[in-house]
């Protein structure tokens, strides 16, 4: 199933997007897929409608080490030795840095050159829970999307935190739907920009 977020120049809704040889659509629902839900009477082309951020999360986060292969890329770019940790590297992401899927990444002024994409697969939590272990934890992942941990480098090593590298505005494309019922150990992650490939890599 796909889940997403959409407006039509009135409020924002969740919908789901569903397929037929007439195109695909996205019908209105009731509630959201982290409660209860049921469809509307309301659909509409995808094409006629506008896709907002598909979450916009409590508390979102990220976990450094998960892509071996992007760290092993980002040091060939820089002429370096990979340095791999050796535990995850968890730190928080700020909402007001998401944007939906294809909009503009706008670069702040006093921004250095080094400012560089990250793919990364999204993990949307579909539940409350605490203290889950590795065998339960894909029990509360509702679906899973896409998106861009974009970072200027140069304050990301300069500065006592990473908060201004990784959350200034605009700086977290996500998108453009939740998708739910997937392998994450079967994924591949294409990085696009302005619509050219500049990176590939597989999520295990």
């Amino acid at each position: 199933m796909k889940w997403c977020r959409f407006s039509t120049g009135g409020p924002i809704s969740y919908g789901i997007i569903e397929s037929s040889a007439e195109g695909d659509t996205v019908t209105e629902v009731e509630g959201s897929p982290f409660d209860t839900y049921k469809k509307t009477a309301n659909t509409h082309k995808l094409d006629a409608v506008k896709l907002e951020v598909p979450v916009i999360p409590p508390t979102f986060y990220a976990a450094g080490i998960n892509y071996p292969e992007h760290v092993t890329w980002a040091a060939q770019m820089r002429g370096e030795e990979p340095v791999l940790p050796k535990q995850a590297d968890v730190g928080y992401r700020a909402i007001n840095a998401l944007v939906p899927d294809g909009h503009d990444i706008i670069v702040p002024k006093d921004a250095t050159e080094m400012l560089q994409y990250e793919g990364e697969l999204v993990v949307v939590i579909g539940k409350t829970c605490r203290n889950v272990t590795e065998e339960q934890a894909l029990d509360y992942v509702l679906g899973y999307s896409i998106g861009n941990d974009v970072s200027e480098r140069t304050w990301q090593r300069g500065d006592r935190t990473m908060w201004r590298a990784k959350n200034t505005d605009t700086f977290k494309p996500m998108g453009p739907w939740i998708v739910t019922g997937l392998n994450p150990d079967d994924l591949h992650v294409v990085i696009k920009v302005n619509g050219n490939i500049v990176g590939e890599y597989d999520v295990a």
